[in-house]
């Protein structure tokens, strides 16, 4: 109760929190009211208690899957949150740089799979991905990413129709005023150094920019995790081996200032990556 009426609070325009928190209430007495009457009913058609419990749990799985599929964000937090609590260690620093409301463009390094799993766990709002496509195609990640609705993209000279595609869809992504998430590498790194990073970013701004945005953008570094279980450190691939660092690694997320549209360069966001990844 208490995280959800923060959210609402978080996400809801300041002109109408009010009543939205109004309205929640009016729905938490009818739904409250309706289940006293529902087990009125079953009591009065001979179920016992331990029956009740039964019916009312299978209700919530039922209504939980739904909201999951209405709603895949929560679903997404959670994964997020247990990968980067149960699986590594994680602490993020500069984290009230990331802007809490407008359209914002996240810039990161690319060093594993689940760089985006990391971010979405950083990030008090849900952030649509410009990925490789061919990353959707790996086992339970590219479902994760696809529920995520990530953007796939394709190199201009392999699929024409795919990149520009890919684009239009940021550039909604920024009209919505939601948080874009984009790794200018254009790849996971496979020697743990951090890559020249492509013109993507230009193209994005320069969309934003005739959409009437102004966009910031704000750089992010991912540190220490080259070497672990989704990095491509060994010659095979990634996931290779489990426990090559053991449990519970130390990694972590700087995120820096945020840096205005018309001071952004490729090689100017590069340096500040990279400076972030020296912390």
């Amino acid at each position: 109760s208490v995280p959800m009426y923060a959210l609402i609070q978080l996400r809801s325009a300041p002109t109408h929190r009010a009543r939205i928190i109004a309205a929640n209430n009016i729905l938490n007495a009818l739904f409250m009211i309706a289940s006293a009457g529902v087990a009125a009913a079953l009591l009065h058609a001979g179920f016992s208690i331990p029956q009740i419990f039964l019916v009312v749990g299978l209700a919530n799985a039922v209504v939980a899957f739904y909201i999951f599929m209405l709603v895949p964000e929560y679903l997404l937090r959670f994964v997020a949150w247990v990968l980067s609590r149960l699986v590594y260690r994680y602490r993020v620093t500069g984290e009230a740089h990331i802007p809490t409301d407008g359209p914002a463009v996240l810039v990161a390094n690319h060093v594993s799979f689940v760089d985006a799993v990391l971010l979405m766990a950083a990030s008090p709002r849900p952030i649509r991905f410009l990925m490789d496509h061919r990353i959707f195609k790996v086992p339970l990640l590219g479902w994760l990413f696809k529920l995520a609705k990530a953007i796939p993209v394709a190199p201009q000279k392999e699929d024409p129709e795919a990149y520009q595609r890919a684009f239009d869809q940021a550039a909604q992504v920024l009209r919505e005023g939601d948080l874009l998430g984009i790794f200018p590498e254009g790849g996971i790194t496979r020697d743990g150094q951090l890559q020249p990073f492509k013109g993507g970013i230009m193209k994005i701004l320069e969309c934003a920019q005739a959409d009437g945005l102004q966009v910031p953008v704000v750089p992010m570094a991912l540190t220490n995790l080259w070497g672990s279980y989704f990095s491509r450190i060994e010659k095979e691939g990634a996931m290779v081996r489990p426990f090559r660092r053991g449990l519970f690694n130390r990694v972590g997320l700087n995120v820096g200032e945020a840096v205005a549209p018309e001071q952004v360069t490729p090689a100017a966001l590069h340096e500040r990556v990279a400076a972030l990844l020296a912390r």
